[in-house]
């Protein structure tokens, strides 16, 4: 009887596939600034092994004043999970430099909004490393900011990761959402314009006070409340009910006297805005009045 042909040996499984569920992974989170910090922190208050590799002095200073770990050849070699937190353009260089340092069953993960997974580059010995991202969609400005409360966009190469990036947002009291690879550049630019564009939304909204003769600093102190009640309105009631303004009511006059107060810059602006509000509520107006807003609005 012919002997059996032998099975090809299955390559071993990575440390945190193996992990037990009630064990927490060994985290290395490369680059110190706010996003970093705050990713660092926030594992580190709720238990998990956690190292940092910042890539500045000023950097190292500031780990160390928050009492983290700095990482050792050791805490390369055994991380389960590396976390790339740096800027984009710097990426995949990083994950090439750190190939060689990384235990081979270490998980590469970015941190980058805008990259999909093919930011790791295609070096065989790259591919065969288990990656994904894993982007907090939250405006950090420094890093002692709390991440809790809000989402997280992940996305993995291997099915088995993805448990594991599940386990590391629920830990940062994240809410993760899984974003397909091929429409990555359309989930970021709506990331981006709910935060840094909202933030030249309100510049714009300060110029058309200024334009009225009041300073700076106190239309901020007006505007911010209002900008905060719209966002609990949306909270509340959803984006068609928490939409008020003249658009809205279907006040033409309104719409007008604003347009002819506005600069063209200020007033392409709310054109814009304007016209994605009408869409909003277009079959709650009458068409008369839906029809003439269109028309003012597209002049």
């Amino acid at each position: 009887m012919p002997p059996r042909p032998s099975r090809p040996k299955k390559a071993p499984r990575a440390r945190w596939q193996r992990r037990h569920p009630a064990s927490k992974p060994r985290v290395l989170v490369v680059g110190f600034g706010r996003v970093g910090g705050a990713l660092a922190r926030g594992l580190k208050k709720a238990g998990w092994p956690v190292a940092v590799l910042p890539r500045s002095d000023e950097s190292v200073r500031r780990a160390v004043k928050l009492n983290l770990r700095l990482a050792d050849h050791e805490n390369l070699k055994e991380a389960d999970l590396c976390l790339l937190a740096v800027p984009d353009a710097v990426v995949g260089r990083l994950a090439a430099s750190l190939r060689d340092d990384l235990g081979a069953g270490t998980a590469l993960i970015h941190c980058a909004g805008a990259l999909d997974l093919s930011a790791f580059g295609t070096d065989p010995e790259m591919l065969r490393r288990a990656r994904g991202s894993f982007h907090p969609l939250c405006a950090v400005s420094d890093a002692q900011d709390d991440l809790s409360g809000h989402a997280v966009a992940l996305a993995a190469s291997q099915r088995e990761l993805m448990p594991v990036l599940w386990r590391m947002a629920l830990a940062l009291r994240l809410r993760p959402i899984e974003v397909p690879e091929a429409r990555r550049a359309a989930y970021h630019a709506g990331a981006v314009m709910a935060a840094g564009l909202l933030v030249a939304l309100a510049s714009g909204a300060v110029a058309a006070f200024e334009e009225a003769g009041v300073i700076e600093d106190q239309a901020l102190g007006a505007l911010l409340p209002l900008m905060r009640s719209a966002i609990r309105g949306v909270e509340v009631r959803g984006l068609i009910r928490g939409l008020t303004g003249p658009v809205a009511r279907g006040d033409i006059s309104v719409v007008q006297a604003h347009l002819s107060a506005l600069p063209a810059e200020l007033a392409d602006i709310y054109r814009a805005l304007s016209l994605r509000s009408l869409k909003l509520v277009r079959d709650q107006l009458p068409a008369e009045t839906r029809n003439a807003l269109e028309r003012l609005l597209k002049a």
